[in-house]
């Protein structure tokens, strides 16, 4: 066989794969996709306004401690349902939705745990609970200190 035969060869067989590809490839329903994911994620963030209202009506907490008991009872609800196997099905349907409020946070900080349960309390849930979450709270503290410490000399 010659080169240009070769060449020829392989260009048919990368059409023919192209062409397979498109075929077998589910086609993609973002537009549902999109609207899941826009009401679930506004009806978590619409429990966690409920929450924090109720947090200054009831709980008779200032607008900033009912903003940090409606992001604490989220992050505990979401571990919870994840906990339970119910959190994922609510993700696999609405996708996005999910991923984008805290609780999504809270979900990718339980999951790993709950995945290496049966390796044991310390060596399974224990080291695997901050295996996503410890890059996050590492760089998110370290960065609140620096934010700090400038905010005390521009201030001062």
């Amino acid at each position: 066989m010659t080169e240009k035969n070769l060449k020829y060869e392989a260009k048919q067989a990368l059409e023919r794969y192209a062409n397979l590809v498109a075929r077998l490839t589910p086609k993609s329903k973002w537009g549902q996709g999109c609207l899941r994911a826009f009401w679930v994620g506004g009806c978590i963030c619409v429990l966690g306004q409920a929450l924090a209202d109720a947090g200054t009506a009831w709980l008779h907490l200032t607008a900033s401690s009912a903003s940090g008991f409606a992001s604490v009872t989220l992050v505990f609800l979401t571990a919870l349902l994840t906990g339970i196997g119910v959190f994922d099905r609510i993700a696999r349907y609405a996708g996005a939705g999910t991923v984008v409020p805290i609780t999504g946070f809270a979900n990718a900080m339980t999951s790993p745990a709950m995945e290496f349960k049966p390796e044991g309390w310390v060596l399974g849930t224990g080291a695997r609970l901050f295996t996503i979450a410890g890059p996050v709270l590492v760089y998110g503290i370290s960065a609140s200190v620096v934010v700090g410490i400038l905010y005390y000399f521009i201030r001062w």
